[in-house]
């Protein structure tokens, strides 16, 4: 067996610094440049320097990154206890240990010491270190003893069924908005789409509920984008009567595109002419039209012929203040239609965040960001907090902690 295994590296410089448990230690590195290598590395040198298995606790982020370091931990130490000794000595010196017989002989002995520790060596994921801290502080915490974590499949048909028991509550009583806004938000996201930025709302019930009233979302977006508190439709109505909108302008660029005498020019008059013709709350709605004088498709601000140029050697200040008037009533137009379709995204979240928890308090369950925000939360409390990391502190001594960088910052608050 000995010939056929797998030596252990040999750490160089940071990686060898950083195995040594004497060391506070922040490693950062890509992926697959040998992190998990390395903490494991660290275990072993502090299993190796003496310190109790059950005082360590490695943390990761995914299940799969706990497996692997225990199977990587586990692996070594079972094999050390048959390995000859010329093989353990390169094991323990690619470690920077002590290559002595004592070490050998400890070394030899971890793997039942391991096994013999209460609770074990604690290798588990962020996850499921605050569900086993929860678990042992629910009064503390203030939830229901008993929850069960949530996920994968789990997590979405409790989602389908919360939002098909939403919109079919909505239908009963009559709640026009709330069906809107959950229309609103599927034809510009998609269904799957919705479904997605809803459960995202969910995962951040409180900031959801922290917007206040439905009804105060679309003022405080709309104050936010700098919009007319009156209403929009109004306000650009008013805008493009004609004793504020500056028709004369309009007249001369029209009078300089007729005499130009092309097709082009030909219609620009025909589009003035129409939109002038219009009242003025349907002036309002036909902006868009209008701003095709002097826009592009685009966006872009048109450029001025040789021909517009030579009718009307004043035309590039008409079309420069063509477009400053009508880019500043486009503006309002279609910052107001975003507002309204954004408020509608954040009602219909903020709908779904509170019947989405809802739904979990009544089955009993917690989702990952749950188990997060009460770990804080308890974690944080005045008197209870400190008392809890007391208790934590007497068990634990050494703490590892894998991929800190992969998921949000606040977990990591813990």
């Amino acid at each position: 067996m000995s010939g056929k295994r797998k030596r252990l590296p040999e750490l160089h410089g940071s990686q060898a610094a950083a195995v040594d448990p004497r060391a506070f230690v922040t490693l950062s590195a890509s992926a697959g440049t040998g992190k998990t290598q390395v903490l494991t590395g660290r275990v072993l040198r502090l299993l190796l320097d003496g310190a109790a298995p059950e005082t360590i606790l490695c943390l990761t982020f995914t299940k799969a990154g706990a497996a692997e370091m225990a199977n990587r931990i586990g692996a070594q130490l079972a094999a050390w206890v048959r390995m000859k000794d010329s093989d353990l000595a390169r094991d323990l010196a690619a470690l920077r240990a002590d290559v002595g017989p004592a070490m050998r002989e400890r070394a030899r002995r971890l793997f039942a010491k391991v096994l013999d520790a209460p609770g074990g060596l604690r290798i588990q994921t962020i996850h499921s270190f605050a569900q086993a801290l929860l678990a042992a502080f629910p009064a503390e915490a203030g939830i229901a003893p008993g929850f069960r974590p949530i996920e994968g499949r789990a997590e979405q048909e409790l989602a389908r069924s919360t939002l098909a028991a939403l919109l079919a509550e909505a239908e009963e009583r009559g709640d026009r908005q709330l069906l809107g806004d959950v229309q609103c938000l599927s034809l510009r996201m998609g269904e799957a789409g919705a479904v997605e930025y809803l459960m995202r709302c969910a995962h951040a019930a409180e900031a959801m509920a922290g917007f206040g009233a439905p009804e105060a979302i679309e003022p405080l977006l709309r104050r936010l984008m700098q919009l007319p508190e009156e209403s929009v439709a109004d306000y650009l109505a008013h805008h493009c009567h004609d004793d504020r909108f500056d028709c004369d302008l309009l007249q001369a660029i029209a009078e300089a595109n007729r005499r130009w005498g092309t097709d082009t020019g030909a219609k620009v008059v025909e589009s003035v002419e129409s939109w002038l013709a219009l009242p003025a709350p349907e002036r309002a709605e036909a902006l868009p039209d209008l701003a095709l004088i002097v826009f592009t498709a685009a966006g872009e601000l048109r450029k001025v012929t040789a021909g517009q140029r030579k009718a009307d050697p004043d035309y590039d200040n008409h079309a420069e203040r063509l477009a400053a008037a009508i880019g500043d009533l486009l503006r309002i137009q279609n910052g107001a239609r975003l507002a309204a379709d954004m408020a509608a995204g954040l009602r219909a979240g903020q709908a779904f965040a509170a019947a989405y928890t809802a739904a979990k308090r009544s089955a009993g369950v917690a989702d990952f960001d749950d188990l997060i925000t009460w770990t804080r939360k308890l974690l944080a409390q005045p008197g209870i907090g400190e008392w809890v990391r007391f208790k934590l502190d007497r068990r634990t001594d050494h703490i590892l902690v894998d991929e800190s960088q992969d998921t949000n910052r606040a977990q990591w608050d813990i």
